[in-house]
């Protein structure tokens, strides 16, 4: 149709809420504040930050890096039909190729933390890991994304 459609959510992590950290309502909104439309040309990246504010006036930095992949159409190609209502013949030299449309895909990190450029070189490192359809597992890498050890003072490191 008109190319406008609704965002989804394919997937999170953590799967379910925290208690102290729920997960923003609404955010594939969020995501894409002009709609989510079908281009007929891949653009480029995108990164922006902006801060979510909770009912508790917590704030919450929201990175998204949307990117756009082809999309293949779902739809038949219709055919043009006479006044009784049949379909007209299709001329054989001349097969009518659909324009190739490109779906823009997000990737939202949320924290409590202002810390832009890190959550952009994670966001692309996650971005580089999708597209290069590298076999590594998407969970493992945000795990050792998230997780860091701290030394304990004078301890082993």
């Amino acid at each position: 149709g008109s190319g406008d459609g609704q965002g989804q959510i394919l997937q999170r992590f953590p799967e379910k809420d925290w208690e102290d950290n729920p997960f923003p309502q609404g955010i594939e909104l969020f995501c894409q504040p002009s709609g989510w439309q079908l281009f007929t040309e891949r653009n480029p990246p995108t990164f922006f930050v902006a801060v979510l504010t909770d009912i508790n006036s917590e704030r919450h930095y929201c990175a998204c890096f949307t990117f756009w992949e082809a999309v293949e159409s779902a739809q038949p190609q219709s055919h043009p039909r006479n006044g009784d209502g049949e379909e007209e013949e299709e001329e054989p030299s001349s097969p009518v190729q659909p324009a190739q449309l490109f779906a823009p895909k997000s990737l939202v990190l949320v924290s409590r933390l202002d810390h832009a450029e890190v959550f952009r070189n994670s966001l692309g490192l996650i971005y580089t890991i999708y597209v290069d359809g590298l076999s590594v597992s998407l969970e493992n890498v945000i795990g050792n994304l998230l997780t860091c050890t701290i030394p304990i003072t004078g301890g082993a490191q």
